[in-house]
């Protein structure tokens, strides 16, 4: 893995005993491999995300999932689905807060367990949940613009055929590759869409059919270490073969109440980043990982950590944020600096020697910046990158370059003439690199 290489299963089992300092190293090497991936994809340090409305098109379903609180009863809705109109207005509320996707919630089609389903759906012409997917996805493509994001559950590949063409994109959550949370008192026992064979066949079809898929597992449901490993091992297995994973999301069980587990225990913080991490691994630089933020508030810079190395989200954004107040004071310094020269000499500086006053300001910050490796502190306390890979150094190295480039493309004898007599009064402390013609 430090290598970049993928791991086979039995070095993939190794990862299980990770703890301590090896815990802290397995969260290392897997920041590495993103990173490296980031910086391939042209975004080094930067977390990506997509801005989508939810819209719940049922929360009826036939399987009994002994967790879920989305599901629930006909009596408890005002209506067995969202209609038409109602689904057009989430998405036009979505696009108009800058939303690019709609993602489509439901449960397994609800109509083979509740006549409630079955109909709502009659009534108005349709034979089953997936036709009315369809059918709401091309309205809110065509009057809308957002891009539909499918996850309607098992499919047949002709459903799949079928909606292929109405939505960019589709999901299904494996959840686990464990037979034995299907069994009797476990928390899958009576969802026939929960088998893992099911639902792994979903993920092989949709490969075949070439459609870009997000899936992904759910810990703290009962399984082991060792089969949260097997389940991701056998999602790459299938996008081995057809490459059409786009997102692997490693999701934690949260307690609800009113549900067969409202007491059962969650998985720690811990157990979530050692599984984003051996995610990370397992599928290398170009995956993109997800772990939902609203399930872990207030940890976010750590659940990120886990899959980018030493550094949190919180350490990107203060420095992207410190970087920007810099250099706009240099500009600011520089004019300011300009005014006054103007209002005591009575003679306006020419643009090439206003440059010269930004580019004097910004190598001495550049200096002082390039050197600075005081660490983030609190919660988003991480190893930062060494004094040479300091982003805010780069960035004024960056301005420091275009300004010096843009005097260099002048060819104006003034700024040679100027730079000679810098050289010449250095001894004397002389800190205004221009002449007055």
């Amino acid at each position: 893995a430090v290598d970049g290489k993928a791991l086979d299963t039995d070095e993939a089992v190794a990862l299980l005993a990770a703890e301590g300092a090896a815990f802290d190293e397995l969260l290392h090497i897997a920041g590495g491999v993103r990173d490296a991936g980031l910086r391939e994809a042209g975004r080094p340090g930067v977390v990506t995300y997509s801005k989508k409305v939810f819209i719940p098109l049922t929360r009826l379903c036939r399987d009994r999932c002994h967790y879920c609180t989305f599901a629930t009863v006909p009596h408890r809705l005002p209506a067995a689905y969202l209609d038409r109109d109602e689904v057009i207005a989430i998405a036009a509320a979505g696009a108009a807060q800058g939303c690019k996707e709609a993602l489509f919630t439901l449960g397994d089609r609800p109509e083979e367990r509740w006549p409630a389903a079955r109909e709502w759906l009659e009534a108005r012409g349709y034979h089953s949940t997936l036709e009315y997917v369809r059918a709401c996805a091309i309205a809110v493509l065509e009057e809308t613009g957002l891009l539909p994001h499918l996850n309607p559950g098992t499919m047949t590949p002709a459903e799949l055929e079928r909606l292929r063409p109405v939505a960019p994109s589709m999901g299904i959550m494996l959840e686990t590759a464990s037979e034995r949370l299907c069994a009797m008192g476990m928390p899958h026992h009576g969802s026939p869409d929960k088998v893992p064979a099911v639902r792994l066949r979903t993920l092989e079809d949709a490969g075949r059919a070439r459609i870009p898929f997000t899936t992904g597992i759910l810990i703290g449901i009962g399984e082991t270490r060792l089969e949260r490993v097997e389940s991701l091992l056998a999602i790459r297995r299938i996008h081995e073969r057809y490459g059409h994973v786009q997102e692997l999301i490693v999701q934690n069980f949260r307690a609800k109440p009113e549900t067969k587990m409202a007491r059962a225990p969650e998985p720690d913080l811990d157990e979530l980043r050692w599984t984003i991490a051996v995610g990370r691994i397992l599928f290398g630089p170009r995956m993109s990982v997800q772990a939902p933020p609203n399930l872990s508030p207030g940890v976010l810079p750590r659940i990120v950590a886990a899959g980018e190395g030493r550094r949190g989200l919180y350490d990107n954004l203060m420095k992207y944020v410190r970087v920007q107040m810099i250099m706009l004071a240099g500009f600011i310094l520089t004019f300011v600096g300009a005014g006054v020269f103007e209002i005591a000499d009575g003679v306006p500086l020419l643009p090439l020697q206003i440059l010269w006053i930004n580019f004097a300001i910004d190598v001495l910050l550049a200096v002082g910046l390039a050197v600075d490796g005081r660490p983030a502190t609190g919660t988003a306390s991480r190893r930062l990158h060494s004094a040479s890979r300091s982003a805010r150094a780069v960035s004024s190295l960056n301005q420091i370059v275009l300004n010096a480039l843009t005097i260099v493309a002048s060819g104006s004898h003034r700024a040679a003439t100027s730079w000679l007599e810098v050289v010449r009064s250095s001894s004397s402390s002389a800190i205004c690199p221009w002449g007055r013609g």
